[in-house]
Parts: structure tokens; sequence; C-alpha cells
């Protein structure tokens, strides 16, 4: 065993380092048992891997690394399915804007009275826009979070998800007139 793998503690990971893990994962994917399942199969990848670790990060910054590259697959496998259903859609969309470019009156965006520092408020807003992103279909949902949550660059996201620039800002601007929509019709119920 090399000197840089003494600073692995396999035995201690899941005490150290699951609830990490699991929290990261579920932000990311809204499947609670697919959540757990990918934890423990970063578990024992990183078993296999243990050899190859350099020291180079910390063992939570590793095993992170390696459930990051498990997401992205599950994000790949779910975007292959849903090409289809982004295609669909496209053509199911409605017209947000006029001629112009301006908001047509009918989607306009509402306030969304969060701009209280409340913490409260702001926890209620984010219980709210999580229900509303488990909504969006996967490959969506895949495109915004690594834009927005892990702040992928966009060519590594339409590589790793295999899409199209012109498809990824598609999908991110449906994405965004999606949560604006959700968020209208779930957070204004609440204030």
């Amino acid at each position: 065993m090399n000197p840089e793998n003494q600073l692995l503690d396999p035995h201690q990971w899941v005490k150290a380092h699951a609830d990490y893990l699991y929290a990261y994962t579920i932000k990311r994917i809204d499947d609670a048992e697919l959540a757990r399942d990918l934890v423990q199969e970063t578990f024992l990848a990183a078993l296999e891997k243990v050899k190859n670790f350099e020291g180079r990060s910390s063992e939570r910054t590793w095993l992170t690394a390696i459930l990051k590259n498990k997401i992205i697959d599950v994000y790949r496998k779910k975007s292959s399915r849903l090409a289809k259903e982004v295609q669909q859609a496209e053509h199911e969309q409605q017209d947000f804007f006029e001629d112009d470019g301006h908001w047509s009156p009918s989607h306009r965006p509402l306030s969304f009275g969060i701009e209280q520092v409340d913490p409260l408020i702001n926890k209620e807003f984010n219980t709210i826009l999580q229900k509303c992103m488990q909504k969006l279909p996967a490959l969506w949902m895949a495109v915004f979070t690594m834009k927005h949550i892990d702040d992928e660059e966009t060519t590594t996201i339409c590589t790793e998800l295999k899409v199209s620039p012109a498809n990824f800002w598609v999908i991110i601007h449906r994405t965004k007139l999606n949560l604006r929509a959700c968020l209208q019709r779930n957070w204004g119920e609440n204030l």
C-alpha cells in the first residue's frame, strides 16, 4: 500500500461520509432509493480504486468526485431516454413572448415576495423550489442542476449528457420558464 493510501480509512467511510454524500446526491437526484444506491456504489468503486488514491485531495473530496461521475452517468441514461420527449415538447411549447421580445401578458413574471431575509421564508421557498424541480423532465433537471447547482461549464454538460449547445440553451430556457410558473403557482399560495 502506498504511503498516500494510509490517509484513507475505508472502515470509517460510512460513518464519516455517508450522510454528506447522500445529501449531495439527493439534491441532484429526486429519488431517495437511487441516492442511497449511488452512495453505496461510490464506496464500492472507491474500494476498487483505493490503490489509485494519490493523496492530492481529502478523502471526502475524492469520494465526492467518484459520486459525481456516478450521478452524471444517471443523468446520461435519463437524457438518452428523454431526448424524444424534449423534441416532442419543443413542438408543444407555448409562446411566452410577443413578437417584440417582451413577455406575453399571460406569461408575464410575477413578484415572488422573497426579498425578505427571513430564514424561515427562505427555507419554505427552497422546499417549494425542490418540489418544482422534481416535476421537471429528468433531462431538464439534470441540465439545470449541473449548470446552476454544480456550476459546470456548458461544454462539459453538453458532452456529458450528449446534447447539442442549441438544445442545451433551449432546455435551460424552458426549465427556467417552468420553474418560474411552478413557483408562481405554489409560492404565491404561501404569501
